[in-house]
């Protein structure tokens, strides 16, 4: 009789893979896991500046929603209510984006998805153009009693452009991280297609022959023709 293994039916724990090499869980670990993985260095730098800047922006709106909370908590109204809303839709839609690349690469490793050259590193571009786009919105849409008095005519012409306008630079760049990331995604169809096409080929050359019919049929039955037959032969 085989004597039993030592991992009683189990498989071994080198076997076995870990999950914090293999996968991550959530938010916080999709960001250290596409530092981890990713091969361009501009998204490892990125992966650093953009999370510490999504962690700040979060903090700081928290803090303010809590603060504004507390000023207006004995106003029974539904316009602050509302505005309490878009404060904090406001501050998710500054933070999505900036997380945006880094939870894009995190999924592409983890999954194994084909891309073009340069996904990565187009990525943490697009990350790092959405944070100068902040700024320029910031800047743009900053009340007057904050606007320090300044000789750039750069700044001179953001300040001429009404408020509203602050939050257009955050969309353009928002929308160009997720451009980028369908730009640079390969089709799974095409892959596909591709693989097919490639097996078709295969299939041809590895068909198997036809079976030989002749040699398959049954010898006739011996009777007077067959005897014929073999004396016209001899």
């Amino acid at each position: 009789m085989a004597a039993r293994s030592d991992d009683n039916g189990f498989n071994p724990a080198s076997a076995l893979p870990s999950p914090m090499t293999d996968s991550y869980r959530g938010v916080f670990g999709a960001i250290p896991y596409a530092i981890r993985n990713t091969e361009s260095w501009a998204m490892r730098i990125y992966g650093v500046i953009g999370s510490l800047a999504a962690g700040f922006i979060a903090i700081v709106v928290t803090l303010g929603l809590v603060v504004w909370m507390g000023e207006t908590a004995g106003v029974q109204s539904g316009t602050f209510l509302f505005s309490r809303s878009l404060y904090v839709i406001a501050g998710f839609a500054a933070v999505a984006p900036l997380l945006a690349p880094l939870l894009f690469v995190a999924r592409r490793h983890r999954r194994g998805d084909p891309v073009k050259p340069g996904y990565d590193r187009w990525l943490a571009y697009g990350g790092f153009c959405f944070l100068g786009a902040l700024y320029l919105g910031m800047v743009i849409s900053a009340p007057a009693e904050l606007r320090d008095p300044t000789e750039s005519a750069v700044v001179s012409a953001l300040y001429s452009l009404p408020q509203i306008a602050g939050v257009v630079p955050p969309v353009v760049a928002a929308l160009a991280v997720f451009l980028i990331h369908f730009r640079f995604r390969e089709s799974a169809d095409a892959n596909g297609d591709a693989d097919g096409a490639g097996g078709d080929a295969d299939g041809v050359s590895e068909e198997p022959p036809e079976p030989d019919r002749a040699s398959e049929e049954p010898p006739e039955p011996d009777g007077p023709r067959n005897r014929e037959k073999e004396r016209s032969r001899t």
